[in-house]
């Protein structure tokens, strides 16, 4: 470990993971995404945008037979995804690619995976308060990919009949849905995620079909917090308390 980090676990999971102390540090955001797709009969799976690889470090973990990729286009989190991956011992099954989304093109085949899975930046360029703490405002900013991109980026990536999991701010659900039409991505599955039962939704986890139509199931929510504002039980499971 270097200066200024921290090592925190996932019990639930049996990891370790390397975060910087002041900079971008994973929020229950990614683990969310990943305790709302199946990952049942998927070989290959991809994240794009994978910050410290927190997505397949618990998917690798819930699937023992998946190989995963993780992308990320910070050259500093993408070094630190990578020694997450070694830390847990999973090098042979996980592998992080420094690149861009728009990159990925030349780097794999169209349809190389069976799930694609993303927890994009969600607010358009100069909007929003600007972080201070490195790496947080290129998370939460389209810097060098749009909305656009990264569902393109999907849908070149998932094999036919694939699925496309995503979760992302409930103010820009409008936009997510026409861009996902635009392309022809069919929405199967919508929840949304409340801080308590009375707040406004925080979050959505969207999931998308490549090459058939379906209809779209919208869940039951999901609710973070309870009224003595300790976490529900569904949420505490995901950290496995």
């Amino acid at each position: 470990m270097r200066g200024e980090e921290t090592v925190d676990e996932l019990r639930a999971y049996g990891l370790r993971i390397i975060q910087q102390r002041h900079g971008y540090r994973f929020s229950l955001d990614p683990l969310l995404l990943c305790a709302f797709v199946d990952v049942g009969r998927v070989e290959r799976v991809i994240d794009l945008g994978t910050g410290s690889g927190i997505i397949p470090l618990v998917l690798a973990r819930r699937d023992a037979q998946a190989t995963l990729v993780g992308v990320e286009v910070q050259e500093g989190m993408a070094e630190l995804a990578k020694r997450n991956v070694a830390l847990n011992g999973l090098s042979e099954r996980i592998g992080i690619v420094h690149d861009d989304i728009a990159g990925l093109r030349k780097r794999f085949p169209v349809s190389s995976f069976d799930l694609v899975l993303s927890n994009p930046p969600y607010r358009k360029r100069g909007t929003g308060r600007v972080s201070p703490k490195a790496g947080r405002d290129d998370a939460r900013h389209e810097s060098t990919a749009t909305l656009a991109d990264f569902l393109a980026a999907a849908k070149y990536l998932v094999k036919p009949t694939g699925r496309i999991c995503f979760i992302y701010h409930p103010g820009r659900l409008p936009d997510l849905f026409a861009e996902a039409d635009r392309l022809k991505l069919a929405p199967l599955r919508l929840r949304l995620v409340h801080g308590t039962r009375d707040a406004e939704a925080r979050m959505a986890l969207v999931e998308f079909l490549k090459g058939r139509k379906g209809e779209l199931r919208v869940l039951p929510p999901l609710i973070v917090r309870g009224d003595d504002f300790t976490y529900t039980a569904e949420v505490a499971a995901v950290f496995g308390e």
